[in-house]
């Protein structure tokens, strides 16, 4: 199993320090998130202080640009870095895209799978010399003059990764993505009975199979060596269970363990700005079927009996300080 982990910093030393310092963990990625920060400046700044790790984005948000503008900035990052560049694509849901990013949403599934083809398409133009003519129901591509083509990549074209919970999205992750991306907000039980055979429909409907295709995200993990640090750790973790909770998106995986009321409730809350009371509502239960809730010791070999036979790469998933003794142990644990 493949380790992951976060990459960022309030400024570009500390990117490049950070990026180094994952490196020499021995981890197999470093990625960034697009929430208060652009996603793609940190990875340009650890690609060139870095030799052997992965670069990648979990997630950028597709539907805040077009195909073309994320096309171009993409292979510029993926010949930057060496051919070391994995897209991690998502798609938010439709308030942030409308009212934070003012850009068109409709039918999330079916647009994300044009996107990528576009995506492709737009590549392929440049690595093969095929005209451009992409024309589909979201998103139309027929120019490229000399001016704006800046050739074949020498290293090819970035694997694209897909961000997904719901059936549909996953559909199309298997059908015209390089891997996925689960959400944090997963459980064993989603992963097993809706994920993998949501897949598995879209390999069959491209007639392709699990072979090179990667599986990862991050895992909610509660652990600390005193009782005042797992208490913390608890209190953090199912705060941001039920701020995902919370999204109508997500209802599914709450829904599956019969808990949909649960997410009705935190969707009712937030809208009342109980983001704190929230996580009063995450039960012990709940918590357990998220998260991987051990002594130090004891957070690999379950994260492997949960999540081994299912998944290529994770990260830990710690929304309060991991004590970085323990981090490096859990490390070297999985590595090893």
């Amino acid at each position: 199993m493949r380790i992951d982990g976060g990459l960022g910093g309030r400024s570009f030393d500390e990117v490049a320090e950070r990026a180094v310092a994952l490196e020499a963990a021995g981890y197999d990625g470093a990625f960034t998130a697009e929430t208060a920060h652009d996603p793609f400046l940190d990875l340009a700044i650890a690609a060139h202080a870095t030799e052997r790790i992965e670069l990648g984005t979990a997630i950028a948000v597709a539907f805040a640009r077009t195909p073309m503008t994320l096309a171009v900035t993409a292979n510029d990052l993926h010949r930057a870095s060496g051919g070391r560049l994995v897209l991690g694509l998502g798609s938010q849901i439709k308030p942030h895209i409308e009212r934070r990013f003012s850009m068109p949403w409709s039918h999330p599934a079916p647009r994300m799978r044009e996107f990528i083809l576009a995506m492709r398409a737009i590549w392929a133009t440049w690595n093969d010399g095929a005209k451009l003519d992409f024309r589909g129901d979201f998103y139309t591509h027929t120019l490229m003059t000399p001016f704006f083509d800046p050739g074949p990549n020498p290293f090819g074209t970035p694997k694209v990764w897909l961000a997904a919970v719901g059936p549909h999205m996953t559909e199309v992750a298997g059908e015209v993505a390089d891997g996925l991306i689960l959400h944090g907000f997963t459980t064993e039980r989603y992963v097993r009975e809706v994920t993998i055979p949501s897949l598995e429909r879209g390999f069959a409907r491209k007639g392709r199979t699990r072979d090179g295709f990667e599986i990862g995200g991050p895992m909610f993990v509660v652990t600390g060596t005193t009782d005042e640090q797992v208490a913390t750790a608890r209190q953090a973790t199912k705060q941001q269970v039920a701020f995902y909770g919370s999204t109508p998106a997500y209802r599914g995986v709450l829904a599956l363990h019969g808990w949909g009321e649960v997410g009705d409730e935190l969707n009712t809350m937030s809208k009342r700005g109980l983001w704190v009371e929230m996580g009063d509502l995450i039960t012990d239960e709940i918590l357990e079927a998220f998260a991987v809730v051990a002594e130090p010791d004891d957070v690999v070999p379950m994260l492997q009996a949960r999540y081994g036979p299912l998944v290529d790469r994770i990260s830990f998933y710690t929304p309060y300080a991991l004590d970085s003794d323990q981090s490096k142990a859990m490390i070297q644990a999985l590595k090893g």
